[in-house]
């Protein structure tokens, strides 16, 4: 695995140096759908799923126990990519924070995959430092992989917005407030959805 982070690294890092990537130069991509799912009864979202390959992935806790994003069906989730050396994901950790006090209560959850192999005292050290309130996993290099095809953006941060259908709803990339401000309408809108049910 630490052969793969360094080589993530070192892509992350090229990436960034020839797309001019910048706090400034984040993206949201719409992933409204227009194919039916048939095999479903009910309507057919207008939204993909989240590719079975990313939502069935173990996933290591920071206490070594695993999980997977297909646990967590029925909440609206925050995904997002990120690593304890980027410093556009600490600009904007204090957002992610404030969306997991805000909607926690109501079935939302934010978390937190390092795309890194950093070893579990750094990332608890930098996750008591931010004061971060989400939980926080590592992401292999088979997860990242999914999930890079699907934003085409090969830097961090990236977050994807999840229904409590297990439905991709959303993908921002960078650390441009403007985005981060539309992530925010986004997540607090799916959010709502559920308390109309």
């Amino acid at each position: 695995m630490r052969v793969f982070a360094v080589h993530l690294l070192i892509f992350l890092a090229l990436a960034i140096v020839f797309s001019g990537c910048s706090g400034e130069a984040g993206t949201e991509t719409n992933v409204a759908s227009d194919t039916a799912n048939a095999s479903d009864r009910k309507p057919a979202s207008k939204y993909p799923p989240l590719p079975e390959k990313v939502a069935q992935a173990e996933m290591e806790n920071l206490d070594r126990t695993v999980t997977k994003i297909a646990d967590r069906k029925g909440k609206v989730l925050l995904l997002n990519l990120w690593a304890t050396w980027c410093g556009f994901c600490r600009e904007e950790m204090p957002i992610l924070v404030k969306m997991q006090n805000d909607h926690r209560d109501n079935g939302f959850e934010v978390l937190g995959l390092n795309v890194d192999d950093e070893p579990i005292d750094q990332v608890n050290e930098f996750a008591e430092e931010m004061k971060l309130n989400y939980p926080l996993v590592w992401s292999d290099e088979s997860t990242t992989r999914e999930l890079l095809k699907v934003s085409k953006f090969q830097g961090i941060p990236q977050s994807f917005i999840v229904d409590r259908e297990g439905n991709l709803r959303g993908v921002f990339t960078g650390a441009d407030p403007k985005n981060l401000k539309k992530m925010e309408k986004l997540v607090a809108d799916i959010v709502a959805e559920g308390s109309t049910l």
